[in-house]
């Protein structure tokens, strides 16, 4: 594993505001890059209650512009929410606000309900056109002749870095034949990840973009100075989850001492099985759970996240699992 980084959704947790929320994204990236984090990724989400990230180019600026040198990005932007024009642009001029720096991550769900979608005026299409979309994109970004006649600018020539992201065969494959870096999202849809990289590994083509696979997964942590505790803080998150499955989304649920009381058992087991893929405990548990993980998909880059409802106890979690995972990192290159 060469690289560990973060996944924020920016969170809004019950008694704050999205104002907080995207103040505590700006605190935690700082954070993140004192404390070795190669990305700070975030996701863009619709008509969520919990989630400020929403305008996602401008969070991003808005992270980019507070932090010297981690690398800052979308994990990811919904292309079909969008012209890939507009994108281009957009991180066009990110990247030439912030050159070497910017990371731009797609996807082809809508992040959000079907209303939500209309509202975008996404179109509810048969076919899909993700992949010509993603490899428009990519040609606006590249060494256009000035007499193109559509061009991104700012965005030609800058040649910002695209990632696939995924939850199913369907990014892995689509990753692997244009040669580009893949990320999967196996912090909430862990199901298909075995299946997903062996694919992706095995049928990837080079390409002029990435020469052999990259693969990234990404995490949930929860971290604190004892199990207890950190179980405690995960049943924030674990509220969330129920609550969008019984259709009463809202803010990030405070965390409360018996889970059980306020989630039925079978959301509960759906919330466990969605978040199978995380690192719940103390600094000795996190890594004992990290290293089992790294072990078993031998990840390039792992990308952590952590739905946390106090900002103080979030950063703490991170703070924990970078420690962790420097000693892995450092451990795989030492090797």
């Amino acid at each position: 594993m060469q690289h560990y980084s973060v996944l924020d959704l920016s969170p809004i947790p019950e008694g704050s505001t999205a104002a907080d929320a995207l103040a505590n994204t700006l605190d935690l990236a700082r954070h993140a890059e004192g404390l070795g984090y190669h990305r700070f990724w975030l996701a863009e989400h619709h008509n969520m209650l919990g989630i400020a990230s929403a305008a996602t180019s401008i969070v991003i600026g808005h992270v980019a512009a507070g932090t010297r040198s981690i690398r800052v990005g979308a994990g990811g932007i919904m292309l079909p929410n969008h012209a890939p024009l507009v994108i281009a642009e957009q991180f066009g001029t990110l990247a030439t606000l912030f050159p070497g720096r910017i990371d731009l991550g797609l996807g082809r769900a809508p992040g959000t309900d079907q209303g939500t979608a209309r509202a975008l005026r996404r179109h509810m299409e048969a076919n899909d056109s993700f992949p010509q979309d993603v490899v428009e994109l990519m040609e606006y970004f590249g060494d256009m002749p000035e007499n193109a006649p559509i061009r991104a600018i700012p965005g030609a020539g800058t040649h910002v870095p695209v990632w696939i992201l995924g939850s199913s065969l369907y990014g892995a494959q689509l990753a692997a034949y244009l040669g580009l870096p893949y990320a999967f999202a196996s912090h909430f849809a862990p199901a298909m990840l075995s299946d997903a990289a062996a694919t992706y590994r095995q049928t990837f083509r080079p390409s002029a973009y990435l020469a052999r696979p990259y693969f990234m997964m990404a995490a949930g942590v929860f971290a604190a100075e004892t199990d207890a505790e950190a179980r405690y803080l995960k049943t924030s998150q674990q509220q969330a989850f129920a609550r969008l499955r019984l259709g009463t989304p809202g803010k990030l649920p405070r965390p409360v001492d018996d889970i059980t009381a306020v989630v039925p058992a079978p959301y509960l087991a759906a919330a466990e099985q969605a978040l199978s893929c995380s690192a719940t405990g103390s600094r000795a548990t996190v890594e004992r759970e990290l290293r089992a993980l790294i072990a078993e998909y031998q990840p390039d880059e792992l990308l952590v996240t952590a739905m946390i409802h106090d900002p103080v106890a979030r950063k703490n979690s991170f703070r924990i699992a970078a420690e962790v995972l420097a000693g892995i990192v450092a451990e795989r290159q030492a090797a």
